[in-house]
């Protein structure tokens, strides 16, 4: 309320001393003051707590299937690899999963966007859990892995990548617990 009766008191400022200078008429005045009330009306609503968690799982969700829309576009061949099923049970763990996953994307420099993708992900979900006030695990410490077949460490990684993001997608109702 003080926001609105501070800009209307500048509006009136204004367009008094707008209309000793310019003349200004009434439909000028008028519309100037729709003007400043729209905006001061939208500058005071501020997102409820709820909201934001909403508008956080929305952006998580939305990065998870650009993610995968990248991965596609690597054409890479279906591979015959198994992959353990992930392993998604909250905020804290899907965190710490993504921080993995990070850590072997940055192996591979071919997949920076992908890496890009994760990170950006696991950055999201640990403000998340931050905000829900879930207990983090530290982040995973960079390993690097030496593989004697480098391709197939690719492979394996990216269908890694891409089954723990489908996997959170069906269960992205998770996001909302600890």
């Amino acid at each position: 309320m003080f926001l609105l009766c501070l800009c209307l008191y500048g509006f009136f400022l204004f367009v008094y001393l707008m209309n000793s200078f310019f003349l200004f008429r009434m439909r000028n005045i008028l519309a100037l003051l729709c003007v400043f009330l729209m905006a001061a009306h939208q500058s005071t609503s501020l997102l409820t707590k709820g909201e934001s968690i909403r508008n956080t799982i929305h952006n998580i969700v939305n990065i998870a299937q650009i993610t995968l829309v990248h991965i596609k576009k690597l054409k890479l061949l279906a591979s015959p690899i198994g992959v353990p099923p992930p392993s998604i049970v909250g905020l804290s763990n899907i965190s710490h999963e993504l921080g993995v996953l990070d850590i072997e994307l940055q192996q591979h420099p071919f997949l920076i966007q992908i890496q890009a993708d994760v990170s950006s992900l696991e950055g999201r979900v640990r403000s998340l859990a931050f905000s829900m006030e879930c207990p983090l695990k530290p982040k995973p410490a960079v390993q690097m892995n030496e593989s004697v077949f480098p391709e197939s460490h690719l492979y394996m990684t990216v269908t890694k990548v891409q089954h723990y993001l489908e996997e959170l997608l069906l269960n992205k109702g998770k996001l909302k617990l600890c």
